[in-house]
C-alpha cells in the first residue's frame, strides 16, 4: 500500500455512508446519508476504458447489503455514471449482514441467479476462497497497468496459487480519536492536534494525557480516558499483527514481543480505569458533558449528526504511534471486491472494477467530493479533515490481520457464546473483561486461545495444500 497517491485515500472520506469497522463487519446501509448542496460535477466520459462489447454480457449483478445504484433524488456515483456510460448496468441482490455468506453459497451451489460481484469481507480469503466461491481476477485485471499499479502492493497480499483474488478499489483510515478543545483547555492539556504535528503524538503521550484527566478528577466527578474502539488499533501501531503470511503459509505470531508491549499497554490502561466500556454510540453522547477525554471510533461516528455541530470545537487525530517504531501504521478500511465463481460477466465485471479505480482517482471528483463532505460537516475543520485524509495516505502503512479470514471460529462473532471472535479477543480481552468479569494478563490471553489458533492455522493450512495441490 506504500504507493497509493496521497489524494486516493481523500475520496474516501467522502462517501455518504461509513460502514462499522468491528469483528464480521456491518454494512446494512442504515448509517445516515450524508445531505449535500454542492453542485455535481459533470462526469465526462473516458477513453481510458472501453465500452462493453456489444455481444458480451453488459449486467452484472451485485449481491449486498447496499444498493450500489443511487437512492432516489440523489446523484449517482461517478462510477455508475461511467459504467453506464460504457453500456453497464448493476442489479441489485440484496442481502442481509447476517445472510450474505450463505445466501452467496447458495447461488453458487444452485447455479441460480449467481452474482458476479460481491465485497471484499474478512472471511473472503483464505477462508471462502478455499471453499471455491470466487474465482481469480488475473484474466480481468492486470495489476501492472497503469489504473492498477498503485494497489498492487495489497493485491500481492491476497494471492493464493499464484493467482489474485482480490481488486482493492480504495482506502481510508479505519478509525480516529475525537477530543474537545473545550476539556484539553480546562484542564491544561497539550493539543493532541499540536503534538500530532510536531510527531510527539505516540502512546507514552496519550497514556500521560489520560492519567491526568482522571487524576484531576474531584468529589463525584466521574471520568474517563477513552471511550469506543481503539485495541486493535493500538496493538497494529506496532506493524505487527496475530497471525502473518509467509511463503504460502499461514503463521502464528502470538508471541511477538512487540504485540506483548501493546498488550501490556491495554492492560495498564484498563486495569487503571481509564476506559469506559459504556456503548455511548457517537461522538456528540461520548463527548457532550466532559466525562470521556478522547472518543475513538470509524467516520461513521465522527461525521453527520453524530459529530460535532454549530458551537463546537472539536479536533481529531490519528491513533498515537508506537514510540518503539520507525514507521506510521494505520487499521484502514479498504474497499475492494471479489469475481464470484460462476460469473460469466467477465467484459461487464472488468469494466465496472475500472470504472471503480477511476473515481477513485480523479482529482476533479475527489476535490468535489471534499467540497461536499465540508458542507456536510460545517462544524468540521480544514485541520480536521487534513487529519484525516493524511491518515489514509501513503504516509500510513496499512495494516491487515488475516486471522479474521482463517475460520468462522477466528473472524465469525456468533461464533463464540459472548459474541466475539477469537481474533477479535486476543486484540482486546486485555484491556476489557470477558462474560465472567475477567481481564486478562497477555500471559493468560495467549496461553488461553493460543492453542485454538494453532489448530485453526493447521486445519486452514492443510487446506491451502490440498487447494494449490
Amino acid at each position: 500500500m506504500r504507493n497509493i497517491k496521497r489524494f486516493l485515500a481523500a475520496a474516501v472520506a467522502l462517501s455518504s455512508v461509513f460502514a462499522v469497522t468491528a469483528c464480521g463487519s456491518s454494512d446494512d446501509g442504515s448509517a445516515e446519508e450524508t445531505v449535500t448542496t454542492v453542485e455535481t460535477v459533470p462526469v465526462e466520459d473516458t477513453s481510458a476504458i472501453e465500452n462493453i462489447a456489444d455481444d458480451a454480457q453488459k449486467d452484472i449483478i451485485w449481491m449486498g447489503t447496499y444498493d450500489l445504484n443511487p437512492s432516489r433524488g440523489a446523484d449517482k456515483s461517478v462510477e455508475m455514471t461511467l459504467f453506464n456510460n460504457k453500456g453497464g448496468t448493476v442489479k441489485w441482490n440484496r442481502v442481509s449482514d447476517d445472510t450474505k455468506f450463505d445466501s452467496l453459497a447458495a447461488a453458487i451451489l444452485s447455479k441460480k441467479d449467481i452474482p458476479d460481484i460481491f465485497k471484499y469481507e474478512w472471511l473472503a480469503f483464505p477462508s471462502q476462497v478455499l471453499k471455491d466461491m470466487y474465482q481469480p481476477v488475473d484474466s480481468i485485471v492486470n495489476f501492472d497497468d497503469e489504473l492498477w499499479k498503485d494497489v498492487k502492493p495489497t493485491a500481492e497480499q491476497f494471492v493464493m496459487n499464484g493467482k489474485h483474488y482480490v481488486a482493492p478499489i480504495s482506502y481510508a483510515v479505519g478509525t480516529l480519536m475525537m477530543y474537545d478543545h473545550a476539556i484539553i483547555d480546562n484542564e491544561n492539556l497539550d493539543d493532541p492536534y499540536e503534538l500530532w504535528l510536531e510527531g510527539k503524538w505516540d502512546w507514552d503521550a496519550w497514556y500521560d494525557m489520560m492519567d491526568t484527566f482522571v487524576s484531576n478528577s474531584t468529589g463525584d466527578d466521574v471520568r474517563y480516558g477513552i471511550n469506543g474502539w481503539f485495541q486493535t488499533q493500538i496493538v497494529q501501531q506496532t506493524g505487527k499483527t496475530m497471525v502473518v503470511y509467509e511463503d504460502g503459509v499461514f503463521k502464528s505470531n502470538l508471541n511477538d514481543p512487540d504485540i506483548e508491549r501493546a498488550e501490556d499497554l491495554l492492560y495498564k490502561i484498563g486495569k487503571n480505569g481509564y476506559v469506559n466500556t459504556e456503548w455511548l454510540g457517537n461522538a456528540r453522547n461520548a463527548l457532550k458533558d466532559g466525562t470521556n477525554l478522547f472518543y475513538c471510533m470509524g467516520p461513521w461516528a465522527l461525521t453527520g449528526t453524530n459529530g460535532p455541530q454549530e458551537g463546537d470545537d472539536y479536533g481529531i487525530v490519528p491513533m498515537p504511534e508506537d514510540p518503539n517504531s520507525d514507521g506510521k501504521y494505520v487499521t484502514s478500511d479498504m474497499t475492494a471486491y471479489m469475481w464470484v465463481k460462476g460469473s460469466t460477466a467477465d467484459a461487464a465485471v472488468k469494466t465496472w472494477f475500472e470504472c471503480c479505480r477511476i473515481a477513485n482517482t480523479d482529482p476533479e471528483y475527489i476535490e468535489n467530493g471534499r467540497q461536499k463532505f465540508m458542507n456536510a460537516n460545517p462544524a468540521w475543520t480544514d485541520e480536521m479533515y487534513d487529519v484525516y485524509a493524511t491518515a489514509s495516505s501513503t504516509e500510513y502503512l496499512s495494516v491487515f490481520d488475516y486471522g479474521y479470514g482463517i475460520s468462522p471460529a477466528m473472524s465469525s462473532d456468533s461464533a463464540s457464546a459472548d459474541g466475539n471472535c477469537i481474533t477479535r479477543k486476543l486484540y482486546e480481552f486485555t484491556n476489557k473483561q470477558d462474560e465472567n468479569g475477567q481481564q486478562y494478563t497477555w500471559t493468560n490471553l495467549r496461553e488461553t486461545y493460543g492453542p485454538t489458533v494453532d489448530a485453526e492455522l493447521k486445519t486452514i493450512n492443510d487446506a491451502i495444500a490440498k487447494f494449490e495441490g
